[in-house]
């Protein structure tokens, strides 16, 4: 006969699984909330670290462009555009759609009454006082700047320039090449017109220096024009069309001043490509962004978040020997032109993690100087 055994085997008490139980979700709840902070802390960290990255190539950016400004146009840079009754003043931020884009439209280039003529004039640098929209209206309207130099990576100036319509400027490589003519390595001759990569396209500009006439009554004349055409004849020579109706303009052949049409047709002379690059903010877009868009070609994206953009200048008057510090309107209130700057003043160029001030909200904002050696003929800052 076999004996019961008298042994319990006894589990957890219903007080002791509540206890585990509670001390578990505790652990559980700690282990939570720490991975939750370290995923934070890294997105954050991560955040911060694009940000600084898009907000380092935008002020680079921004900040050699501003310093070329007026970079091998010639000495105290003020070209006469197209003028005179029944013209339009010619604009900038405007491609080839055509569609303008600088708070939704064209800026026109400013302008100046001389002889009773208001005549426009684009200089090295173009200050765009509120030009801009308005991200914040506690403040204000964002500025545009514009700045303008000749590219020199385009040999255009290797090439002889004749003027053979109102419209059409026939471009040849004369052989040998000018003295003018440097050609870097590893080119060994001047790049094609037409080269796919960096030759002329519709919506360049081109800055011409044209002989009128021969000997001791000579005269140079000083046009812009925007190419709508380059049709190759073949043996380094190219028909570069200048038609009316350009997005930008700049070629209104009966223009009383100004123009390409106001060339003799048989003059010769040169041509250099100049870049007209503008900075401003699109807010058209979720985030805004910070625009640059050079002649008459599409813009592009430099930076996301772009929360504000605000410039001032400094400028010498070579007439009274004053010098303006800190001219958020380039000097226009003072009866100033833009020719008289000599340094630009980056008040802000602000940018974001996020505008919606949401968790993890971050921001960097570029405040410096820029001065823009090529935009006056001298050293204008007086001497103490």
């Amino acid at each position: 006969m076999r004996r019961r055994s008298t042994v319990r085997h006894q589990g957890f008490s219903l007080l002791e699984v509540m206890i585990a139980m509670a001390l578990g979700t505790i652990v559980m709840a700690a282990a939570v909330q720490l991975f939750s902070k370290g995923l934070g802390a890294t997105w954050t960290v991560s955040q911060r670290a694009e940000m600084q990255q898009d907000f380092r190539a935008a002020a680079n950016m921004l900040t050699k462009d501003t310093s070329m400004a007026g970079a091998g146009m010639g000495n105290n840079v003020q070209i006469a555009l197209p003028s005179g009754a029944g013209t339009q003043v010619p604009v900038y931020g405007c491609d080839q759609i055509p569609k303008c884009y600088i708070n939704g439209g064209a800026v026109a280039y400013p302008t100046q009454l001389v002889s009773g003529v208001n005549v426009p004039y684009l200089y090295g640098l173009i200050p765009g006082w509120k030009f801009g929209p308005t991200l914040n209206a506690a403040a204000g309207p964002t500025d545009v700047i514009t700045v303008v130099n000749t590219d020199t990576n385009f040999l255009l100036n290797c090439y002889k320039a004749t003027v053979s319509s109102n419209t059409v400027v026939q471009f040849a490589l004369p052989n040998p090449l000018p003295v003018t003519c440097i050609v870097p390595p590893p080119l060994t001759a001047p790049q094609a017109l037409n080269d796919t990569v960096i030759g002329l396209t519709p919506g360049d500009l081109v800055l011409f220096s044209m002989a009128i006439g021969a000997g001791v009554g000579a005269t140079t004349s000083t046009v812009i024009g925007e190419v709508t055409n380059v049709n190759p004849r073949g043996g380094g020579i190219y028909d570069v069309a200048f038609a009316a109706g350009d997005p930008l303009r700049m070629n209104q052949p009966a223009a009383a001043a100004g123009s390409i049409g106001n060339i003799p047709v048989n003059s010769t002379g040169s041509g250099n490509r100049i870049n007209v690059t503008t900075y401003y903010i699109d807010n058209t877009i979720t985030p805004p962004r910070l625009m640059r868009q050079v002649s008459g070609h599409s813009p592009v994206p430099v930076a996301e978040n772009v929360s504000f953009l605000q410039f001032s200048y400094d400028l010498y008057n070579f007439d009274t020997g004053t010098m303006l510090t800190d001219q958020k309107d380039g000097g226009a209130s003072q009866n100033m032109t833009p020719n008289q700057i000599t340094k630009i003043n980056i008040k802000h160029m602000s940018m974001a993690s996020t505008l919606h001030g949401a968790k993890g909200y971050q921001g960097l904002d570029l405040q410096t100087s820029v001065s823009a050696r090529d935009l006056t003929f001298k050293n204008d800052y007086p001497v103490k």
